[in-house]
């Protein structure tokens, strides 16, 4: 997510720091390149313009320019400046009001909205709702299995949609069934297009004048870039929308919808989507966002997924077996399960201050892939070489290697690193370090 307007913007900064005063002239020459990093990420080109003149109206004042760290000035006027373009802060859904609330998906066919739909109930489910989802696409029938699979998955309940049935009084019906069924959310899967046409237009107004949603959300495809701007405007102005979940944020996306879609239409940006996963959907916070882009980190978003993920019952028993010196070969495979619950492993170095800007973490970076390989050599073994590995012999160590489709390099492999594991480990316990929620520094 915006890699490569983190990488010229972190150029440019290293540019202006190279000056030990800053002028008008090196302050414009940074402000070219920032230009730059905008309009190769898909800013819209007005954007990308009242943001240049904002942040240099600022940067050449007195006070930046007569600074002990001039750079460090107009980086953190380019923070401030990229917080307000994003939206200052994280603006949740609105549900009060008539209950259920409803919540209306819209969106161009293709865009992510019934897999949103599932990602939406599953977030709100953790927050303590009761929701319901409405398949509503009766043009593409694949829609409805795909919401009733998906619902069964998280486990919340999917309105009994026919194929046939009119959009509208589906929706109408659903909302009814769900107030006397004590289900406190709505959430309404529409139909797309390939294209935005009168048709689609006129099934969502005649929708939203029936149920009257107290959030009517376009779900856009970041991968689209300015597209998604478009579609939002057009969105905006023919039903009016109140906010925008950008999907496939993780992808290739250059950022530009990100960075415009605020700022041209004026809707902001609620939730994105990271991943195909159904826990892939995160909240929009315009300051975590800022900070990631300029390689600050996103501290509070990593310890809200370690929160979500980690069982605070296993980490309470695992500190008990630090304590003990029995941190054994199953208690790293949980270790490995719980960092794939909070996501790729660049997913979660990028929330970490600094950690993306260090050079040497590249060759130190571990495959995802060797997290899977060591996963299944140690389900390969017993329960008994499990609990005590130095039981493992070359005879054990072929064995295990076949039934998990490894060699017995990889097996001797993570036994040496298990075995200079535990060794740190104990290193860490006589300096009476502390290990976060459990998690271990693998």
């Amino acid at each position: 997510m915006f890699g490569n307007l983190s990488g010229r913007l972190d150029a440019a900064f290293k540019r202006l720091k190279g000056y030990g005063k800053l002028s008008e002239e090196n302050i414009q020459e940074g402000l070219r390149e920032v230009r730059l990093a905008f309009l190769e990420a898909d800013v819209n080109y007005k954007v990308v313009k009242d943001f240049i003149a904002s942040v240099r109206e600022k940067a050449v004042g007195q006070e930046v320019m007569d600074s002990l760290t001039p750079a460090q000035q107009v980086i953190k006027i380019v923070h401030e400046e990229l917080i307000n373009l994003l939206g200052r802060k994280f603006q949740g859904l609105n549900l009060a009001g008539r209950q259920p609330a409803v919540i209306m998906l819209a969106g161009l066919q293709g865009s992510g909205k019934t897999t949103t739909a599932a990602k939406l109930a599953r977030w709100l489910k953790g927050k303590g709702r009761r929701p319901y989802l409405v398949p509503a696409d009766v043009y593409r029938p694949a829609a409805i299995d795909q919401l009733k699979s998906l619902g069964a998955q998280i486990k919340v309940e999917v309105h009994p949609t026919e194929p046939g049935a009119s959009p509208v009084d589906i929706a109408r019906q659903a909302v009814s069934k769900a107030a006397l069924a004590n289900l406190d959310t709505v959430i309404i899967d529409t139909a797309g297009r390939l294209h935005v046409d009168e048709a689609l237009m006129s099934e969502l107004k005649d929708m939203k004048s029936v149920v009257e949603p107290q959030e009517t959300l376009l779900v856009a495809d970041a991968m689209t870039g300015q597209d998604a701007v478009n579609i939002a405007n057009h969105f905006d102005k023919e039903i009016g929308i109140t906010g925008v979940v950008l999907t496939k944020l993780e992808g290739d996306a250059r950022g530009g919808a990100a960075l415009s879609i605020r700022a041209v239409t004026g809707r902001p940006i609620k939730f994105v989507g990271v991943g195909e996963k159904l826990d892939a959907l995160e909240p929009f916070h315009p300051d975590r966002v800022a900070n990631r882009i300029l390689g600050m980190g996103d501290v509070m978003s990593l310890i809200e997924k370690a929160q979500e993920t980690i069982d605070q019952k296993k980490a309470q028993e695992l500190r008990e077996k630090l304590k003990k010196d029995a941190f054994t070969l199953e208690d790293f495979r949980d270790q490995l399960k719980q960092i794939k619950k909070m996501g790729s492993l660049e997913q979660i170095i990028s929330m970490i201050p600094g950690m993306k800007k260090m050079k040497q973490l590249k060759g130190l970076m571990p495959d995802e892939k060797e997290l899977i390989r060591a996963e299944a050599i140690i389900n390969s073994m017993t329960r008994e070489e499990r609990r005590n590995y130095t039981i493992i012999n070359a005879s054990r160590r072929k064995r295990i290697a076949r039934g998990s489709g490894t060699r017995v390099q990889d097996v001797n492999r993570l036994l040496k690193s298990y075995a200079e594991m535990q060794k740190v480990l104990k290193k860490m316990k006589k300096s009476r370090f502390k290990f976060p929620n459990g998690m271990l520094p693998f």
